[in-house]
């Protein structure tokens, strides 16, 4: 209960509600678990080497970019 307090005292001060006012390690050890519950279950995405040579393909073509 405590824990909880402590977060509502920071997103009382910041303005953040929610994941936003939880520190780094909070959400990191949220996301975490998220990510481990989605290959328990078989639904998470495992990028192939050619998956991910493409999206990076891709993201460096768009932030270089010319036509702004």
């Amino acid at each position: 209960m405590r824990n909880n307090q402590n977060s509502r005292n920071n997103a009382d001060k910041s303005g953040k509600r929610g994941f936003a006012a939880m520190s780094p390690e909070e959400q990191r050890k949220i996301a975490s678990k998220g990510g481990k519950a989605a290959h328990e279950k078989g639904t998470a995405h495992e990028f192939t080497s050619e998956e991910a040579r493409e999206a990076g393909r891709k993201g460096g073509q768009n932030s270089h970019s010319t036509s702004r």
